[in-house]
């Protein structure tokens, strides 16, 4: 099915998408400093670029939007009608590339807490805050 929207109403919405920071990723930076912990944004030198790195505990965390990297999730479940195919190849590229940097992150001694954006929806906000908690451990090391 041909897209809905002209090229220019379509390059209108698509330059209004932002890889960082995005609304789920400013909430949890937001809930992370307000528990008190102090973190780096988007390192260049790791691979993937990740979203918050805790460089003294070896921990990152990812902000993952839901529909762009497939979470199985009413969000990312998501088919879009139109111009399909290249939303199929374009959604497994990002899962494909998140394997690979996850993996050398991995190998070069980083722990990965990836968050997903309905995890910052209204109603798991508490839970989210444990796991963060959980995930990078007292706030005094």
């Amino acid at each position: 099915m041909p897209d809905v929207l002209t090229p220019e109403q379509r390059k209108l919405n698509m330059s209004r998408i932002r890889g960082q920071d995005t609304k789920p990723e400013r909430f949890v930076r937001s809930l992370l400093y307000s528990l008190g912990y102090r973190y780096r944004l988007n390192v260049k030198k790791l691979p993937g670029k990740p979203d918050l790195v805790f460089t003294k505990r070896r921990k990152i965390v990812f902000v993952h939007g839901c529909f762009f990297h497939k979470h199985d999730c009413s969000y990312g479940t998501v088919v879009p009608k139109t111009n399909a195919e290249f939303w199929r190849k374009k959604r497994e590229g990002n899962r494909e590339r998140d394997k690979r940097n996850e993996a050398a992150l991995i190998a070069d001694g980083w722990q990965i807490l990836i968050v997903w954006e309905c995890m910052t929806k209204t109603g798991k906000r508490l839970e989210l805050s444990g796991l963060l908690q959980a995930f990078l451990g007292p706030i005094s090391q």
